[in-house]
């Protein structure tokens, strides 16, 4: 119940037809995100074995 209150609320703010383009914008947002992430983790393990 409460998660389709939200999904009404965004619907209501952004419009149905902006909501796609909101999807693809996060997803690439989150993508770039874990690989910057990764990145730091990967960077971590480097100069604990240096």
């Amino acid at each position: 119940m409460k998660y389709l209150l939200i999904l009404l609320v965004i619907v209501l703010l952004f419009g149905t037809k902006k909501l796609p383009e909101l999807g693809k914008s996060l997803g690439q947002s989150l993508k770039e995100f874990k690989s910057a992430t990764k990145g730091l983790t990967d960077e971590e393990e480097n100069n604990k074995k240096a």
